[in-house]
């Protein structure tokens, strides 16, 4: 499909950081409900996804300058764990908007902030031209964006995990200029030569639609295309804003299934024979494990805000240092959610039982889910950058995944 989609009419303009944190739990009880149904049917969520475009959510980090409520990074974090608690798949459609919204903060110029943030604003949702497949490794990237004679560009390349293209009105595509450089090319939906193909088979994050994005001659105005390669020539937090939303995602998957197992133990569950107890909640044994569980969701959350707090505070003194202990802080918070989302995930069939593996109940959703999503940007290179920075105090690499 051509990737064409409705354009939702005027949107809600959330005023405030509390404002956002009430929304966002309104809107993750909604959307926890039908979870487990769109994930088995492999129902995508464009209901859902018009809902949050209409409630605000995605335009809480426009600039107050342009009519934005702009919100604290800490805020941001916990409006996305929230909704993965609910369902992860939501969660991370917008990943990438918010991603692009803040490339377009940092190297924009007025007039296309102007144009795009008003987008935004409406409930417009950017998507996600940026992975390569076939390529030698992540950030080798052969789409390219190449000048034309009447002063704007073309766009040649194929796309894929392009994760939120299929609902977006806007696809910015990542690509190298006739330089070699990394540039953003912010392209309408539905433009001539771009084709968006539902073509996701993950056995996690199903609903997600992170297909194929095909760029085919595709015509770029000049005043559409941001360059990004500026973002990484100095102190930046651009890596560990979009890093700290993959580790609320984390998180947040792990909180909602620790709350399903809960209940899950409480109204479903037979306790083992030899416990000697009625119910299965009052079994010694489960009861450790999920304290043990809690232990670790509770610490993967406290580092996470952590992060969101470090992040904030190096925005307002931004220097080669605290841009470094920033991506640090955000790389610890990752591989504690990483971790929680793996351990929980796993542990839920223990606490649970054998009924538990039941394909109907779906509860092996969680797991598809964590293994799937914590395949991005692999925890064992953060752990690397933790360590040499604890050990020599060398700032981590300016290459936008930390």
């Amino acid at each position: 499909m051509t990737g064409l989609v409705e354009r939702p009419g005027t949107a809600h303009v959330i005023a405030d950081a509390a404002e956002a944190l009430t929304v966002a739990a309104r809107l993750a009880d909604r959307f926890a409900a039908g979870a487990a149904d769109r994930d088995a049917q492999r129902t995508l969520p464009r209901a859902e996804l018009d809902e949050l475009s209409a409630s605000g959510l995605l335009a809480i980090t426009v600039p107050r300058e342009f009519g934005g409520a702009e919100v604290p990074t800490r805020t941001v974090v916990e409006v996305i764990r929230l909704l993965a608690a609910a369902d992860p798949n939501i969660a991370q459609i917008p990943h990438s908007h918010l991603v692009y919204v803040n490339a377009l903060r940092q190297n924009g110029t007025p007039e296309l902030q102007r144009e795009l943030f008003a987008e935004v604003l409406a409930g417009k949702r950017f998507g996600n031209a940026q992975s390569e497949a076939g390529t030698k490794h992540v950030q080798d990237y052969r789409t390219r964006l190449r000048a034309h004679a009447d002063g704007g560009y073309v766009l040649d390349g194929v796309k894929h995990y392009s994760t939120g293209a299929l609902f977006a009105h806007w696809i910015p595509a990542l690509a190298k200029d006739d330089d070699d450089r990394i540039v953003v090319a912010y392209v309408p939906a539905g433009t001539a030569g771009v084709t968006v193909v539902d073509d996701w088979d993950g056995m996690g994050q199903r609903t997600t639609a992170s297909g194929t994005v095909r760029l085919e001659g595709v015509r770029v105005p000049a005043d559409r295309v941001v360059p990004h390669h500026l973002t990484f020539t100095g102190p930046q937090l651009y890596g560990a804003r979009a890093q700290v939303l993959h580790a609320a995602i984390d998180a947040g998957i792990a909180r909602g299934a620790l709350t399903e197992a809960a209940e899950f133990v409480r109204t479903r569950s037979r306790p083992w024979f030899e416990a000697g107890v009625e119910h299965a909640q009052d079994d010694p044994l489960t009861i450790q494990k999920f304290g043990e569980l809690e232990v670790t969701v509770r610490a993967a959350e406290a580092l996470l805000s952590a992060a969101g707090q470090a992040i904030d505070e190096a925005h307002q003194n931004l220097t080669d240092d605290t841009a470094a202990a920033a991506s640090i802080a955000v790389a610890v918070a990752k591989s504690a959610a990483d971790r929680a989302a793996l351990d929980v995930t796993n542990a839920l069939f223990e606490v649970s039982g054998t009924r538990s593996a039941l394909d109907s109940l779906n509860l092996h959703r969680h797991w598809r889910n964590a293994r799937t999503h914590t395949l991005h940007d692999p925890v064992r290179w953060k752990l690397q950058h933790i360590g040499r920075y604890l050990l020599t105090g060398a700032p981590p690499p300016r290459h936008g995944v930390l």
